[in-house]
């Protein structure tokens, strides 16, 4: 290996940052489910995007901690009056009263926070799309569970994840950030078949134009196959966002207690071109 000034070495290429890294993961229970996307932002250059396998959850730690900030598609925490609700019943002492969240501007009741965390409930008003999955009683718990002992794993490692998103890791749900960069296909890229296919077409081609710059045709490939591979893109976009501060964080005492507890779904200002 050469020295510094040697022979065909920059002179400067020792000044030179090393490009930021983003990743994003679309988490399922398993590994073998899980899709995972790892981004590079030179200052000058093209940005370059691949996806990975990492085999174990060791792996994906050692994958998260490399990066600058991590996207990860799965709650980072349960409704704080779900939790409640089960403990009381569990210690066998009277239910906390029902609630609701606010009503929205429209008029329409606010969500119900056994079910759904604030951010849930702020991210539905602010998209106007239904509801985000239920942590607490669809399916999602399962893959939640699975972030819960990761975070666990990486705060063993000393390395903490607070849950608001201000470390390593921002929540993020794909189908709300595209939805705020104008992509809104006018159906779900997430079934099969040839007709999903060509909404994740339009998807891609959307981003591609947002950011200015043509994705690897094996990265572009990839996504047109599978939508969990096309979320994870996704969400090492929202990373990057959240890495240049271009997401909303919480504001109030009351949005930064919740995120403290339950999470915080990172959505983006702006558009995609200023990720780069």
């Amino acid at each position: 290996m050469s020295r510094a000034g040697g022979p065909g070495e920059d002179p400067g290429a020792g000044h030179r940052r090393r490009p930021a890294v983003t990743v994003g993961i679309d988490l399922a229970a398993s590994a073998r489910r899980t899709a995972v996307c790892r981004m590079e932002w030179p200052d000058e250059g093209a940005v370059t995007a691949e996806f990975v396998v990492p085999p174990t959850d060791e792996d994906l730690s050692v994958l998260i901690r490399a990066a600058d900030k991590t996207g990860l598609d799965c709650p980072l925490g349960w409704p704080s009056s779900f939790v409640a609700t089960v403990v009381a019943h569990h210690q066998g002492v009277r239910l906390p009263p029902p609630a609701r969240f606010e009503a929205r501007a429209d008029g329409r009741a606010g969500l119900d926070p056994l079910r759904f965390r604030m951010t849930d409930d702020l991210t539905w008003k602010a998209t106007a799309m239904r509801p985000p999955l239920s942590v607490s009683t669809d399916l999602l718990g399962v893959v939640a569970l699975r972030a819960a002992r990761l975070l666990d794993a990486l705060a063993a490692a000393d390395v903490p994840v607070p849950r608001d998103g201000s470390g390593l890791i921002a929540e993020v749900y794909p189908a709300a950030a595209l939805r705020l960069w104008g992509i809104r296909p006018g159906r779900s890229y997430k079934n099969a078949g040839p007709e999903s296919r060509e909404v994740r077409e339009y998807v891609v081609s959307s981003v591609e134009e947002g950011l200015g710059l043509p994705l690897p045709e094996q990265v572009r490939a990839t996504c047109l196959d599978s939508h969990d591979h096309l979320d994870a893109l996704v969400c090492a976009l929202v990373a990057r966002a959240a890495q240049l501060g271009g997401t909303r964080r919480p504001d109030t005492a009351d949005e930064r207690a919740a995120a403290r507890q339950e999470g915080w779904i990172h959505l983006p200002g702006g558009d995609l071109a200023g990720l780069r």
